[in-house]
């Protein structure tokens, strides 16, 4: 299984892209993050996060997937010219799958990369007026987009754009993976949780060795 790779950039929004990551997680699928410099962004929600690797180290040959959280302050990393020069690279690159969401749109056209293509994006429309570099015929008054590899989403569209990008690229996931708890009754057996018998005694191998490193 190839690799996904998460864009950091400063004030980049965690929360946005956690659902798809916790996807990535559980399906066993390894993320790599990059950001312009192998040094510590520190993320709107208040996480300081170090990147994995920096753009020049970017491997395409290992990497199926490429994402773009949503950013709080979007005009210094639009500004940045080392975020748009990686994204560049891109054009034409039909067999990546970018999924890009809330006002990470923004970069994709300044890249050069949603020329043709259907996308949302949930920037507000002032600022695009200020700064027009997202094209206004290809954007589309909905939560979520799919074009071909591309999937944008508005930020509040979070859950449904985890689920739609993991099944881009092939993972098993049903679009109401992420639904909420409002208005369903649960009984007590559907809060009770027990580990599968097949991973049992992987399970107690691993809390036996825990104990015995612990006297």
């Amino acid at each position: 299984m190839k690799k996904a790779a998460v864009m950091l950039y400063p004030l980049f929004s965690l929360q946005e892209i956690s659902c798809l990551t916790e996807l990535f997680l559980f399906h066993g699928k390894e993320i790599v993050t990059y950001a312009a410099e192998r040094a510590p962004v520190r993320s709107e929600d208040g996480f300081t996060v170090l990147p994995d690797r920096s753009f020049q180290d970017f491997c395409r040959e290992e990497i199926d997937c490429l994402v773009l959280p949503g950013i709080w302050e979007p005009l210094p990393v639009l500004l940045d010219r080392r975020n748009i020069a990686f994204l560049e690279q891109f054009r034409g690159d039909d067999q990546l799958v970018i999924a890009a969401i809330s006002s990470a749109p923004m970069l994709l056209g300044k890249a050069g990369l949603l020329e043709g293509r259907r996308f949302c994006h949930g920037v507000f429309e002032e600022f695009l007026e200020e700064f027009p570099v997202v094209p206004r015929e290809g954007v589309v008054r909905a939560k979520l987009v799919e074009d071909g590899n591309l999937v944008t989403a508005h930020g509040d569209a979070f859950r449904e754009f985890a689920a739609a990008t993991a099944r881009r690229v092939g993972l098993d996931c049903p679009e109401t993976v992420f639904d909420g708890v409002a208005g369903k009754t649960f009984s007590e057996e559907d809060c009770t949780f027990h580990l599968p018998p097949e991973v049992m005694p992987e399970a107690r191998a691993y809390w036996e060795k825990c104990l015995r490193e612990i006297q």
